[in-house]
């Protein structure tokens, strides 16, 4: 049996309130523990990679790996103990990551020197994904993360409509200038309408004709005109979820997001209490 705290909390439910919650200062001191630890374990996987640093410090590179998973496995197993329903949080996206972020390592124990095992070890860049995690304590990402999720429909519809225009003015293009102007097929002319579009303005192609120039000049005012439809979106989308959400974790499946008096998860239906 959990002991039970003068609040009437069992130590488990502290442990998930430290874990899951940025509401308290255990909380928070928690989650910038993990996140420097989250950097760190990147910043050796990349620097890893170097052949150089890889040949005279290879040791190191290798204790510190084993460092980090040890110490990201043995947080993975405490979420799985303090969550109310762990199969839940096992099968949640991050929990997915949480694991696929330990597990290269350990199966290098299984297979020594197998080649095939190193792209496996990719997977330990994941752990940034658990930074997207930590980062939605913040309201203001939170907020902002979930405009994105929000205005998806009018996103979609923008960018198809972007999408068309990318397509017919490439191919435009491509009966304009053909080979001779460098636009070799329509996929070259379509690759050249968005870099017109978004203004990146590579060079790498460019239109020699009269009228293909005229066709560029249009479509960079078109890329000028559209360019701020996004923000807009956006913009809208986050004024009308300024209403106020909590970072409180579900205590069964571990989702953030829910408003301030939610009684069941957005995600599991489990009771917020």
């Amino acid at each position: 049996m959990d002991e039970i705290s003068s609040d009437g909390r069992s130590r488990r439910e502290r442990w998930r309130e430290i874990i899951f919650e940025a509401e308290t200062p255990a909380g928070r001191r928690f989650d910038v523990v993990l996140l420097w630890l989250i950097g760190l374990s990147v910043l050796v996987v990349v620097l890893e990679s170097v052949p150089e640093i890889s040949r005279r410090h290879g040791t190191l590179m290798r204790t510190l790996e084993w460092m980090f998973t040890i110490a990201f496995s043995i947080e993975y197993l405490a979420r799985l103990y303090v969550v109310r329903r762990p199969g839940r949080y096992a099968r949640s996206f991050y929990g997915i990551v949480d694991l696929l972020s330990v597990l290269p390592t350990y199966l290098m124990l299984v297979a020594p020197g197998a080649q095939a095992l190193q792209v496996i070890r990719v997977l330990r860049l994941m752990r940034m994904f658990r930074v997207l995690k930590m980062v939605r304590h913040v309201s203001g990402a939170d907020l902002l993360l979930r405009a994105i999720y929000e205005s998806r429909a009018k996103i979609t519809v923008f960018f198809t409509f972007m999408l068309t225009v990318s397509v017919i003015a490439g191919t435009l293009m491509y009966l304009i200038e053909g080979e001779k102007g460098g636009y070799s097929s329509i996929p070259t002319g379509i690759y050249w309408a968005i870099v017109t579009i978004t203004t990146l303005g590579f060079g790498d192609i460019t239109p020699t004709t009269g009228l293909g120039q005229l066709l560029t000049s249009l479509l960079a005012l078109t890329g000028f005109a559209v360019i701020a439809v996004p923000t807009g979106i956006l913009t809208a989308e986050i004024s009308k979820l300024e209403a106020d959400r909590t970072s409180d974790a579900c205590p069964s499946c571990g989702v953030h997001g829910h408003l301030p008096d939610a009684k069941y998860c957005r995600r599991c239906g489990s009771r917020m209490e």
